[in-house]
């Protein structure tokens, strides 16, 4: 049986998985599976991609556990995130498949490697922290609007459900926030 994920050492864990330790990832498998493969599910809408989705986002947090840093926010936290990045980036995927030839995807290949090489993984921990503190600073119903709809991948009628408030609110709340968090980020 697992524990209450608010007794579970979440950053522990992963400090562990960047040490190398299995179990580790095991641990922290065992304790969020089931609810991350929720979260991708109500993102790509289908189980299989949504298993898909988590297969690959554990991967990620396995070979990207070392670049975690508690002093920027949760552990838990930071699963999540990776689950919502996978999931909406398979969403993206799907919505933009197109057949092209062999020759084609290599060139492809090619290009995100090349980006992939130049991202700076410390600016990007700079901003998630960033983000962390603007998303701190907003009214409760905007931030929860937002995260419902940019974590848990709901649409506006499930949010407006889940906050028991008018669709047009809900819709308001996340226009205003957003705005809020663009202004609060730059």
């Amino acid at each position: 049986m697992t524990s209450a994920p608010d007794e579970f050492d979440y950053d522990a864990a992963l400090s562990a998985c960047a040490r190398g330790d299995r179990q580790a990832l095991r641990r922290l498998y065992d304790q969020e599976g089931a609810r991350l493969l929720g979260v991708a599910l109500r993102i790509v809408r289908e189980r299989q991609a949504a298993e898909d989705v988590l297969h690959d986002a554990f991967v990620s947090i396995w070979t990207r556990a070392g670049s975690f840093d508690p002093r920027r926010g949760a552990g838990r936290g930071w699963m999540y995130a990776v689950v919502r990045h996978q999931a909406l980036d398979a969403v993206r995927r799907k919505a933009h498949e197109v057949l092209v030839d062999e020759e084609a995807m290599e060139a492809i290949g090619n290009d995100a490697a090349a980006d992939a090489r130049h991202a700076d993984p410390f600016e990007l921990r700079a901003d998630l922290g960033r983000l962390h503190d603007c998303l701190k600073q907003l009214e409760t119903g905007k931030r929860n609007s937002i995260l419902f709809a940019y974590v848990d991948g709901c649409t506006h009628s499930e949010i407006a459900e889940r906050l028991a408030s008018p669709l047009g609110t809900v819709k308001a709340w996340i226009r205003r926030g957003l705005d809020a968090l663009r202004e609060c980020m730059q």
